[in-house]
């Protein structure tokens, strides 16, 4: 079993920062991949940013540029550090990981964007 633990979600003008984490209770080279998911009132849930265990990163064309996922192995934990936040970035945002067959999420951050 894996636990993913997000922090780092709230409330942020239009065009400022915020740094999200997951911290997982294994560590994250037992992980194929982790990533970040995030949905939106009304909205399924979409894909932001992965990272696999090779460190091969994939973001979703919304994000580039923008956002940036990252590691630290010493601590299990990933990283989405987003930057230029738009009003339409608002979501839950959601810590995700996959272990061959078997998907784990967190429990959601929420992400405002608002002035």
């Amino acid at each position: 079993q894996v636990q993913l633990m997000e922090s780092g979600g709230g409330l942020v003008q239009p065009g400022g920062s915020l740094r999200l984490s997951c911290a997982a209770s294994v560590s994250i080279f037992s992980l194929n991949v982790m990533g970040w998911y995030r949905q939106a009132p009304g909205k399924e849930r979409e894909l932001v940013a992965t990272l696999s265990s090779g460190g091969i990163t994939v973001y979703a064309d919304s994000v580039k540029g923008r956002f940036t996922i990252s590691r630290d192995t010493a601590k299990n934990t990933v990283y989405l550090q987003m930057n230029s936040l738009k009003p339409e970035d608002t979501a839950v945002y959601y810590c995700n990981a996959k272990r061959g067959i078997l998907t784990y999420w967190g429990q959601g951050t929420q992400v405002t964007v608002s002035s």
